[in-house]
């Protein structure tokens, strides 16, 4: 027999093992309710014409007027024959005042069965209690949805964090400001398209999520199969090669916002799903592109936290163009005490990575060496914000080598709060060069560094037709909005974070 055939009673008795009493109270509720022919579930539409906040903020005019409203019990106090409850919405709470001999004394003796999480429609008009509080005289209450499930304490809230990224519905419902947190993430990605498109004319584009080769960084893919075609792919780890075909193809500034895979480390700035953007715009260079970095930021912040000024975590950043600058050389000069000036060959700098007991010392090169050190003692001291540049070639396949000095590139990454947020360069359009470049990489991935970047000669043939000089960049959404938004940890702005299963936090 389907459960479609069974009775109320039957399914109860099936699925009520293990679980708490106040969940079988609230089960047995529903199951009065079903019998009563009063089943919550097979209510499938409400009529809503007025929120919350509307009401508040629009109070002289809702004055007196009939509204239609929907929402979540929170909070609820019976006194008799008269009761309040307070229902949240989409913008916020608003009281609800039921009196039994204006919904009748049978449905009033049914409403205050209702409990705390229950979903209800009301119909009534608007009034202003005598201690001065907007509310809705109740005409008409109707049980939508009945939660079966008991909401955490009102006064202690949800505070297992673990929990509550596990548990993302509920922790949106008791703690209030998390939805302002996704609402001002909407708002950041909303401005951020605006000025892509209105203020510098860019093109929103589409390219694949599923790839055959996982290239444009150095990061670990994730695998997989297609079935129909007995393929292995690969999730993107970045848009990049992709966006820049389109270049070639003639659409002159392109980009592109989604999500990005990356088979590495956890912690508080790192997701495996994160949500990246990338844009590319023909005829421009790195100082273009840095020029777009500060400005989208800083211009962001304004328009969603009022201010170019941002406080994070205690700490206060100005994000007012222009930034700072330094380069990877002078950073290294000024934190780890070594002059790379003067320190010219690959064996100068691998004595001094021994010194600085730098593993594998011996397999590297001068520009290697350097990104090490930089890793090693600079990073966190960039409170920014800051750009820094010159970075070697060895570590940057796909940049534009500086004219004046072929062993670095034209590149930047832009940090704040000593976080890495962009990455841009001046495009790297000869083929030949960069064919070169993917073939070195590949001897490293060959050897076992699953980071390096893989072979694209599709992407070479691209280059071949003619890649015009171009500035691309790539800024990491998520940890933009940590900080305008003064998240502490990513899985914060991310409503769905990467979690272990339950059955494996042991293991």
């Amino acid at each position: 027999m389907s459960n479609i055939e069974k009775e109320p009673q039957e399914i109860y008795e099936e699925t009520a093992e293990n679980i708490s009493e106040q969940r079988q109270i609230r089960r047995e509720k529903l199951l009065k309710l079903q019998n009563e022919g009063r089943n919550p579930f097979l209510t499938e539409k409400w009529d809503v014409d007025a929120y919350s906040k509307e009401i508040k903020d629009g109070f002289d005019d809702f004055d007196g007027k009939e509204v239609s409203c929907a929402g979540r019990i929170m909070a609820n106090r019976h006194m008799g024959k008269a009761s309040f409850i307070d229902i949240k919405d989409k913008l916020g709470r608003i009281q609800c005042y039921i009196r039994q001999d204006e919904i009748t004394p049978e449905e009033y003796e049914v409403f205050k069965t209702y409990d705390i999480g229950d979903i209800v429609g009301v119909k009534g008009s608007v009034f202003k209690t005598r201690h001065g509080e907007i509310s809705i005289r109740v005409s008409d209450i109707a049980l939508l949805s009945k939660s079966l499930q008991v909401l955490p304490d009102k006064f202690k809230g949800l505070k297992d964090q673990d929990l509550r990224y596990r548990q993302r519905y509920v922790d949106l419902i008791v703690n209030d400001d998390v939805a302002d947190t996704f609402r001002k993430r909407a708002a950041i990605i909303k401005e951020i398209r605006r000025y892509l498109e209105d203020d510098r004319g860019f093109l929103d584009v589409d390219t694949p999520v599923l790839t055959t080769i996982a290239g444009g960084a150095n990061a670990r893919p994730f695998n997989t199969h297609h079935n129909t075609l007995d393929l292995d792919m690969k999730l993107r780890i970045s848009n990049e090669l992709y966006l820049k075909r389109l270049i070639v193809g003639g659409l002159d500034r392109v980009y592109e916002m989604g999500k990005m895979f990356r088979n590495e480390g956890m912690d508080r700035n790192h997701n495996p799903e994160f949500t990246s953007m990338e844009l590319y715009q023909a005829y421009g260079d790195m100082d273009t592109v840095m020029d777009i970095t500060e400005n989208l930021i800083a211009k962001v912040s304004e328009k969603v936290n009022g201010s170019m000024k941002i406080t994070y975590q205690g700490k206060e950043f100005d994000l007012t163009p222009p930034w700072d600058r330094i380069t990877m050389v002078d950073a290294v000069k000024k934190w780890a005490n070594e002059d790379f000036d003067k320190i010219q060959t690959d064996e100068e700098a691998i004595e001094v990575a021994k010194k600085h007991k730098i593993e594998n010392a011996d397999k590297m090169s001068r520009g290697t060496i350097i990104a090490e050190l930089f890793e090693m003692y600079c990073e966190d001291h960039l409170e920014g914000p800051i750009f820094v540049t010159g970075h070697p070639v060895e570590i940057s396949p796909l940049s534009k080598r500086d004219s004046s000095d072929p062993r670095i590139t034209r590149r930047f990454e832009a940090y704040i709060n000593c976080w890495e947020v962009a990455n841009g360069f001046s495009e790297l359009n000869d083929p030949i060069d960069q064919l070169k470049r993917f073939k070195s990489q590949q001897e490293q991935l060959d050897a076992g560094d699953d980071e390096a970047h893989p072979m694209d000669e599709d992407f070479v043939n691209a280059l071949e037709v003619g890649l015009p000089p171009t500035g691309g960049l790539g800024i990491g959404i998520d940890r933009v909005i940590m900080l305008i938004t003064n998240a502490a940890s990513i899985r914060d702005v991310i409503l769905f974070p990467t979690m272990k299963p339950l059955d494996k936090e042991d293991k």
